[in-house]
């Protein structure tokens, strides 16, 4: 990295463009995970991530489609569970392996990567992925439970249909919200809570910080592994929670326990909760529910609430509960905490520290809570980070629709009218992303870890017609915001197993741009491809200076880019032009220079003079 850019060997800036590898990595292989299926799921133990993202033999494959459509920048998907599941300390070697080998080739197709220790909502059990169930036993959780005690809304013990969205919701249900507070800030919050005599926190972190390390062991010496994200969309928990009364979190959809109503649930009581659904642009409550009905506990045998323990709430002489310290999250030493400064920050520098006694130089990403300032970075504070924030078309994602006049400001929550208006908005809201990393971290690169859109919009129409214009211009636009931004990015995501009926195998998302049951004809690559007008676009890949303005309309198929250059370079701007975009070829303007057609290697070669400071291109299709 320099500055706020990545540079290649030859000091030219390089804009990664790349996706998510892949969305189904969630879930095990073997047995079949997917989130649907219900048998076997409780036997965490015994489970083998072995072909996430996809089997070995079929890497030659998917590598080719994707270095085909300009992807050469992957973050690439791993979970604790997959590393660890078998118990506390014992390394599935044989997933491992199994990562050095698709990792390897994912090098012999010129692709660059970073790994992601990907989690949502902390585990399986608790609605998402990520952790190894027995994380969950060792704080005294019983998981078969959850469901009934509203501790998480679980696909597998939910069944079908399973709510839109509903999955974020978790974050703030006990399940979740107790083991984020643990492995974050179980020192303040949980001082007595010792798993084999060593306080929780620090238990959990290592464990974790462990596991990423024997990936990395067996990564090391690969040169396109630029390095290791901390940990995909980390959460809070109760850290900062004003009012243990008061609702809040990621997300109110359906039934939505307080703090403290899910803290009763948990330990046997009966709660009428409020409800909550989506209207056009808002969340409107739904009336109420009476949860737990059965008053069954989500703790085990001889295990008690964590948090009663802890002196947050407890029952009366006359067996009446009351919550004591509603507050109790949201002070220490009454001092008001601030997770992202006082929690993440530190367990991000034990992180690097870590990844960086096997890699001196790897790059951490680093990540808040979406949605969220990252914490401020310092020069005591580790070297090499990259900000790697997330941004979804929150509409289009939470709706599963696509209206081209009504979109939402993910950071205001206020609704956008007008395309004009939403080009304008979402461009505005990555500038904001890159402004933290300036302000916040040092002026470091911005790799926009995540976005996309599910593909099975208006109750999966486009399955049944065979017409995605509506994902198309979907996707466009948020294409549109990341060139207007400059944005290096990860696009979620390609699952190799991606299907009609069951999306991504995880909570029924449906995100990849690749499914088998899109695709009519093996042999042509592009083939199974969803939105390809859209995803696969002309770009820089590396720049003979400071790139200065890049956009592609799709309608015309009109790409153009500026740049200064850096007269201490050499190499030439190098360019991707995708056949897919330009199939009968396409003619170049320039503002000075030359430049060569490499139609073979999809690149556009341009050498600039040194008559002019500022450098256009300019490419349309032959028609």
């Amino acid at each position: 990295t320099d500055g706020s850019h990545f540079k290649d060997e030859h000091g030219r800036t390089l804009l990664l463009r790349g996706v998510n590898l892949g969305g189904s990595s969630k879930v095990p292989f073997m047995p079949n995970g997917a989130t649907s299926l219900n048998e076997g799921f409780f036997e965490h133990r015994h489970v083998s991530f072995v072909g996430r993202p996809f089997p070995l033999e079929e890497a030659d494959e998917h590598f080719t489609r994707l270095r085909s459509w300009g992807f050469t920048f992957l973050r690439f998907l791993v979970t604790w569970e997959a590393i660890e599941h078998a118990g506390p300390g014992i390394y599935d070697e044989a997933y491992l392996e199994y990562v050095y080998q698709v990792v390897k080739k994912a090098g012999d197709y010129g692709m660059s990567l970073f790994i992601d220790p990907h989690q949502d909502v902390w585990s399986r059990f608790s609605g998402g992925d990520g952790a190894p169930g027995w994380t969950l036993e060792a704080v005294g959780f019983d998981m078969t439970r959850f469901s009934a005690t509203g501790a998480a809304v679980v696909h597998a013990t939910h069944g079908d249909p399973f709510p839109r969205m509903i999955w974020p919701t978790n974050s703030s249900k006990l399940a979740a919200a107790t083991m984020f507070t643990l492995f974050f800030g179980g020192d303040d919050f949980a001082p007595a809570l010792k798993i084999e005599g060593e306080p929780v926190q620090a238990y959990l972190q290592r464990h974790y910080i462990h596991a990423i390390q024997q990936v990395a062991l067996r990564l090391k010496g690969l040169p396109h592994v630029i390095g290791y994200d901390t940990m995909n969309e980390p959460l809070r928990g109760y850290i900062g929670w004003r009012d243990l009364n008061a609702a809040g979190g990621l997300l109110s959809l359906g039934a939505s326990p307080t703090p403290y109503q899910s803290m009763l649930l948990g330990a046997g009581l009966s709660q009428e909760v409020d409800c909550w659904k989506l209207g056009i642009a808002s969340i409107k409550r739904d009336g109420t529910r009476l949860l737990n009905p059965e008053q069954q506990c989500a703790w085990r045998e001889g295990q008690h609430c964590i948090w009663r323990q802890h002196g947050v709430w407890d029952f009366d002489a006359a067996g009446i509960p009351h919550l004591l310290r509603p507050d109790y999250f949201a002070q220490v030493n009454g001092r008001t905490v601030d997770f992202s400064q006082d929690y993440y920050r530190p367990f991000a520098n034990r992180f690097a520290e870590a990844i960086h006694a096997i890699d001196t130089n790897a790059l951490i990403f680093i990540e808040t809570e979406t949605g969220k300032a990252p914490p401020h970075w310092g020069a005591d504070d580790a070297p090499y980070i990259v900000y790697a924030p997330h941004w979804y078309d929150a509409m289009v994602l939470f709706k599963k629709d696509y209206n081209p006049f009504l979109a939402i400001d993910a950071r205001s929550t206020k609704p956008i009218v007008g395309p004009a208006a939403i080009r304008t908005s979402f461009a505005k809201q990555l500038a904001f992303l890159k402004r933290d990393a300036s302000e916040q971290l040092g002026g470091v690169p911005t790799l926009l870890g995540e976005f996309g859109i599910p593909f099975d919009l208006k109750e999966k129409q486009a399955y049944r017609t065979g017409d995605f214009r509506a994902q198309v211009k979907a996707l466009d636009r948020s294409f549109q915001a990341i060139e207007a931004n400059l944005l290096d990015c990860a696009l979620w995501n390609y699952a190799s197993d991606n299907s009609n009926e069951r999306g991504d195998l995880w909570n029924d998302e449906d995100l990849s741009i690749f499914s088998h049951d899109q695709q009519t004809n093996p042999k042509d690559i592009n083939s199974g491809g969803r939105a390809l007008q859209a995803a696969v676009r002309p770009y820089a890949r590396a720049t003979a200076g400071e790139p200065l303005r890049l956009s592609f309309d799709i309608k015309r198929r009109i790409f153009e880019f500026a740049f200064r250059h850096d007269s201490s370079l050499t190499a030439p701007t190098e360019l991707f032009i995708p056949r897919f975009q330009y199939p009968r070829g396409y003619s170049v303007e320039v503002s000075d220079g030359t430049f060569e057609m490499q139609y073979d290697r999809q690149a556009l070669i341009y050498r600039h003079s040194m008559e002019r400071e500022e450098h256009t291109i300019r490419v349309r299709p032959i028609r």
